[in-house]
This record gives C-alpha cells, structure tokens and sequence, in this order.
C-alpha cells in the first residue's frame, strides 16, 4: 500500500520551477509564511518567496552560491523577470533566514507525524523494535567557516593563523527514519555542553558516543524512564554498590575478562549502571593503542588506559535479561547510522562548502541545505524503501538516495511526485532507484538487514 505524504501536493506532472517546498507544503503556505517571517512588507514584484527560496536550495546543493548565481536562477525559471544581484543580496538577511528556518521546522514536524501513520507489516515489526518508542542517535560534526566570523563561532587559532568551525548537533530517530531535531552552534559548545539539550521521553533508547558521557545525563535517563549504552570513557570512576569503594578497573577485567555487574557512579545521585565487557583481539586493540597515541599529539597515553583497550567496556542502563553483551554491541553500532548521514551532507550536499559571507546568509545556506537533507532523509528514503521492499525485495542504500537525488534538482521533484502515482506509474522511476541507489548484493549485511535483525 502506497504510503501518504503529510500535507504533499499531489500531481501527476511537476513544473521544474515549482520549489520542493512548494510540492510539500504547498504555494499558500509559503506564501503566508513569507508574511509573518518578515521577507514579505508589501507585495513582491520580482523576487518572490518561492522563487527565492527555489534558487536557494537548487544553487546550494551545488556549492557556495553567489547573490549573482541566485539571480541567475531566478531568471532562469522566470525569463524576462530576473532580479540584480544587489537586489537578491538586499533580501539576504534575518528575514530570509527566518523563512528558511521556519520551513524546516515545520518540515520536521511533518515528517514524525507522518512516521506515526506508517501502516506496513514491515514498518510495524519495526516499530516494536525491544519495546521502545524512540531510539535516538545524536552525534556532531565540524563544518569550517568563513575566517572572519570567528568570533562568533570561535575555532582553532595560533600566533600564526586561526581557523572558523562551527559545530552542527543532529539527532536521528532510528524507529522514525527521520532526523528530528539540529542546532548550528559555536565550536567552543563541546559534546557534554549540548548532552542536556537533548529532550528525553519515557520509553526512549538513546545511543550517543563517549563524548556526551556525564553521570547526571545518565541519571537524568533514569528519572525520565529511557535507557541509553555508552562506551567507557577514559577518567569514568566506578564504585562497589556494596562497599562504596572505588573498583580498580585493569584489575577487575584482568581477572574475570568477561564482565556483566552491577556498578555505582561517582556522582551525587550514585546512579547505579550496568557494566559489561568482552576482551578483542590482539590486532584490534594495537589498532586502538595506535589511534589513542596520534591522537594525544606525543603525550603518550597512561598504562592503564593503553591496558584497557584489550576490551570493549560499555556501560548501560538496559536490564540483563532485555540484552546480552552481544546484543548491546549490535544495538550500539547502530550508531554508526548518523555518520553516514554526515557523510552524505559533506560529500553529495556540500555542506561545509561556504565563501565569505555574512552570518545570516551563513545560515540561510546552511538551514536550505539542511531542509534538502531533511526532505531526502525523513519523506524520501522512508516512503522508497518501504516501496522497493515490497514490490522488489531490495533496499535503498541512504548515501545512494542522496547522491542521486542531489545529482539535479529534477531527480528531487521526481521522486516526490512518485510519491503519489501507483507502481505502474512509477516503473521507470523504480529501475532508476534499483540501478542507481539499492545496496548491492553481497555477504556483508547493510543497515537494513542489522536493524531487521535486531527489530
């Protein structure tokens, strides 16, 4: 059964000019939008908002645009009409950036509570996945800015140079398909200060790496009835739950090797976890003792630290009789999922690809590019895979998806229109999809077959 869309603006043929936001939402929504986000003052003569916002996300998939590459695009969809380029870099501004922000704001919304109305046996089995209702993957990736917004944004500086980065925080919902929530923050803003920001519900899993690990957001899962796996990170003390003393790690694992106890924090609340480990193999823990050396720049790493990576230690708040070790590991490299949305971002959407430009037009680029990634990851790659899963028995690879779609602005309106047209409609769109973004057939398991396993 084909799969609606939230509010999309069904129609068997889709004008090339028409934007994705306007297939989505819809030209009057857009269009009030305009209005109470301040771009509209007085009605437009030539850069309207679904023209501006149409060159924005077409010119910013491509690379950094300029105000001329945008008023080049205006005129290519309305010939004759073409705004100047000081006319388009006039509309640059915070009222823009609240329009685009607003956009993908509302888009996210849509696209979870669409996520509730999936109905397939498949997404159904899915979303049982060990009881939970959420299992949220948040990671971070640095993105280099402009030099001159540095102190805005901070960065890396020395007597000789200095260097912009801003820190881009994303959260994905693995049971939703969908990225639910961002923040463009300075890069001074580490992991641990962003960890508190996440909201956390009743019934959620949350898979975070070691960089977010503090006691109290451990604790504050607990309060909050979620659960969540880390990996052990270098200083964490744990205690006796019977003497209150310290446990001597390196001691403890050489003796039993295997671990699965029941351990206090050395915080306030001594909020009691689950502490397993299994020991690997000699070439993986060189490799690990290799990587923690370059990556302390020639301050070698203490004995101890360099003893401990001849296991893998996680910590959890999950039951004994809900997951083994085994299963813990599995479930914690689901992981891995947001980093390939990253990758994605980086290398088919040219995200950290920005020239000199004002902080409003930094994040007008950065929040177009983030509701193109939104609209590929959330609406897209959900509704295809759950089509070419049950009319092929193949899965859409997410990379795949969104190098074709980024290929050209057609490839992203063709594959909303499908969205809405039957199979037979649909055929060559699907031998496209099969040819171009379906995992290839191979021993090696994908994402898909790791998380039906698991589910």
């Amino acid at each position: 059964m084909r799969q609606p869309i939230p509010n999309l603006q069904c129609q068997h043929h889709i004008p090339h000019q028409l934007t994705v936001a306007g297939v989505i939402f819809g030209e009057e929504y857009l269009l009030d939008l305009a209005v109470t986000s301040g771009f509209y003052k007085r009605s437009p003569r030539k850069i309207s908002a679904c023209s501006m916002l149409a060159a924005i996300c077409s010119e910013a998939a491509k690379g950094s645009p300029s105000c001329n590459d945008l008023a080049a695009s205006i005129e290519s969809n309305h010939p004759g009409q073409g705004p100047s380029r000081q006319a388009v870099h006039l509309r640059m501004g915070d009222p823009l950036q609240a329009f685009v922000h607003r956009l993908l704001e509302d888009l996210i919304a849509r696209s979870i509570s669409g996520a509730t109305a999936r109905i397939s046996n498949l997404e159904d089995r899915d979303r049982q996945f060990a009881g939970y209702k959420r299992v949220l993957v948040q990671d971070s990736t640095i993105i280099k800015l402009p030099v001159h917004l540095f102190e805005e944004f901070s960065g890396v500086s020395n007597a000789h140079s200095k260097v912009c980065n801003a820190r881009v925080q994303a959260t994905y919902d693995l049971l939703a398909q969908s990225l639910i929530d961002f923040s463009i923050d300075p890069y001074s803003k580490n992991d641990q200060s962003a960890a508190p920001e996440l909201p956390i519900e009743a019934g959620d899993l949350v898979l975070r790496d070691r960089g977010y690990l503090l006691p109290k957001e451990i604790q504050r899962h607990a309060e909050a009835g979620a659960d969540c796996i880390y990996r052990h990170k270098t200083g964490t003390t744990y205690l006796d739950p019977e003497t209150g003393r310290t446990i001597d790690l390196p001691k403890l694992l050489r003796a039993n090797g295997n671990l699965d106890i029941l351990v206090l924090l050395n915080n306030e609340d001594r909020t009691p976890v689950r502490l397993v480990s299994a020991p690997v193999d000699e070439e993986t823990a060189n490799l690990r003792r290799m990587k923690a050396k370059k990556e302390t720049h020639g301050h070698n790493p203490s004995k101890a630290v360099l003893e401990l990576m001849d296991w893998t230690i996680l910590i959890t708040t999950i039951a004994p009789q809900k997951a083994d070790f085994r299963t813990l590991l599995a479930i914690y490299g689901l992981r891995w999922r947001i980093e390939v949305i990253f990758k994605a971002w980086k290398s088919h959407l040219r995200f950290d690809n920005l020239h000199r430009v004002s902080k409003p037009q930094m994040l007008i680029l950065l929040k177009a590019r983030l509701f193109l990634i939104t609209c590929s990851t959330n609406i897209l790659h959900r509704a295809l895979e759950c089509s070419l899963w049950r009319k092929y028995r193949r899965r859409i690879s997410l990379l795949k998806l969104i190098g074709f779609l980024a290929a050209t602005p057609a490839n992203l309106l063709r594959a909303l229109a499908s969205l809405c047209r039957n199979d037979s409609e649909n055929l060559g769109f699907h031998k496209a999809l099969l040819r171009y973004c379906c995992y290839d057939r191979r021993k090696r398991k994908n994402f898909s077959e790791i998380w039906q396993q698991l589910a």
